[in-house]
């Protein structure tokens, strides 16, 4: 009796404490030691059944009046404190007091192997072009899926066979063990490491699932590409994962989707850009030229005194709007190509020209090697 230790001490509580304040303390060190948490570790075992006997003890109004009036011997089935046994503690299962805490996440309340279970997601990469990107498209992608084994139907059996009752659980998926201790006969329950806690048992498994009753098999799948839809964006596609276990849902298809870059088009949110190119005398006299978009060529007559770098918009020429309406527009940049091989006779139209716009300006033009650099004569 001398070895162990106050029970309240063993809580972290005061002799004083309220009814709740023994529960919060119990429910934080219960989860801290419980065995299913540490497995193997005898230290943590022991401290898990030491917290669960100053619960018992505690949380019971008669026990704790017979342990704060005359300690351990009060509640020693072994003693007579006030003529009264110990007989509270005979057989409980610390996995009933536990789960009242935790909702039957330790010990006895294990996940039911036997649940619908819902298939795991998996995912693949699609490549497309510019212009399915925009317009959208249908695809086939071909994946490793887990489905359910045609051979066996899912069961796991061999065909003509069927599944047993485990005998070492009799079915329950569980087994107890009882271990005496100072708090009377405490009960643990786990799986059954026969048949892992469903319950039944395969004599003799399907060659082609190995008893598990689902296989990986290539699944093509065919996708439909949306319009509108850009780099490296993704598609979920609903049921199209891996088959569930226990007759559960299938998981989920996640695509993803690259997009080839396009020679001239280049995408800039729902706009697309493209450039294009006149001579000198388009630009300034103007002119019609064709352009390309996404649904053919256009013709757009560039209006006379085009700047080099001036934009032009053809409205509704661009990437249809993802999941929605409209669509954007083409945005046309403007070069003006400078000839760089000029004869003499288009030379002199040009300074010509250039005196004609400007009069009284005559410059001093790149290709009149007369002049030096401040435009003056050579003697």
């Amino acid at each position: 009796m001398a070895d162990k230790r106050d029970f309240y001490e063993v809580l972290g509580i005061q002799k004083g404490a309220s009814e709740d304040e023994i529960k919060k303390a119990y429910r934080k060190m219960a989860k801290e030691y419980h065995p299913d948490l540490h497995p193997g570790d005898k230290e943590a075992e022991a401290k898990f059944k030491e917290v669960n006997e100053a619960y018992e003890v505690l949380s019971d109004a008669d026990k704790r009046a017979r342990y704060d009036r005359y300690g351990h011997a009060g509640v020693d089935p072994n003693f007579g404190a006030d003529g009264a046994g110990f007989d509270g503690f005979g057989g409980f299962d610390v996995g009933d007091i536990f789960s009242s805490f935790f909702g039957g996440g330790f010990g006895g309340g294990r996940t039911n192997p036997n649940a619908p279970q819902r298939g795991s997601d998996i995912q693949t990469n699609i490549t497309i072009s510019f212009e399915e990107a925009a317009k959208g498209c249908k695809k086939t992608v071909e994946v490793p899926r887990i489905e359910v084994c045609d051979q066996c139907s899912g069961t796991g059996a061999a065909k003509g066979t069927t599944t047993q009752t485990c005998p070492d659980c009799n079915g329950r998926g569980q087994i107890s063990t009882q271990q005496r201790t100072m708090l009377g006969v405490m009960q643990m329950q786990r799986p059954c490491p026969r048949c892992g806690g469903k319950g039944t048992i395969i004599p003799n498994p399907c060659t082609k699932c190995k008893g598990t009753g689902r296989i990986r098999h290539p699944a093509r799948i065919e996708v439909n590409i949306p319009a509108g839809i850009d780099d490296r964006q993704s598609m979920n596609i609903r049921g199209q994962g891996n088959k569930g276990a226990n007759g559960g849902p299938a998981g989920d298809l996640r695509v993803g989707v690259n997009v080839r870059r396009h020679p001239y088009f280049e995408r800039d949110g729902f706009n697309v850009w493209f450039e294009t190119t006149v001579s000198y005398a388009q630009a300034a006299l103007g002119s019609e030229v064709v352009v390309p978009t996404l649904d053919g060529d256009v013709k757009y007559a560039v209006p006379a005194g085009t700047q080099p770098g001036d934009v032009f918009k053809l409205k509704d020429r661009g990437i249809p709007v993802l999941n929605g309406r409209g669509r954007g527009d083409q945005l046309v940049r403007v070069n003006v190509q400078v000839p760089k091989k000029l004869t003499e006779k288009q030379k002199e139209l040009l300074r010509a020209f250039d005196e004609d716009l400007n009069p009284g300006n005559r410059g001093n033009y790149g290709d009149d090697k007369s002049k030096n650099i401040f435009g003056k004569k050579k003697k």
